[in-house]
């Protein structure tokens, strides 16, 4: 063929859509549906040999979905943003954490008698 023809690149006369001749046979598959808590339905196809997951992530909201219509499950608890001395405080009583804070101290005013110089 010479330039500008009306040809699709990269495909040869006569050459079809790929079929199942090509690709070879579908395994048999089935529709499970999902809810969530938000009252929405998500449809996927699974194969009819595979494991159904327990739980779906609702593609519209995010929440956990189940396959059950009437209880779907609840949206998660979502923990309040704790900071490092939150944690800290959890861990250690006001009396250990004024032993820890003691020492350090002492550690320091030793290492500056010393002549280290610290910022």
């Amino acid at each position: 063929m010479a330039g500008g023809g009306s040809a699709i690149r990269g495909s040869r006369v006569g050459a079809g859509p790929m079929g199942e001749a090509e690709r070879g046979d579908t395994a048999p598959r089935q529709r499970i549906v999902f809810f969530c808590a938000n009252g929405h339905e998500t449809a996927t196809w699974f194969a009819v040999e595979a494991a159904i997951p327990e739980e779906w992530d609702c593609p519209r909201c995010g929440l956990p979905t189940s396959t059950d219509v009437n209880n779907p499950p609840p949206p998660p608890k979502i923990e309040p943003y704790k900071t490092h001395l939150a944690y800290v405080k959890e861990r250690r009583s006001e009396q250990e954490a004024q032993e820890i804070l003691d020492e350090a101290l002492e550690k320091l005013r030793a290492r500056r008698a010393r002549g280290e110089v610290i910022f």
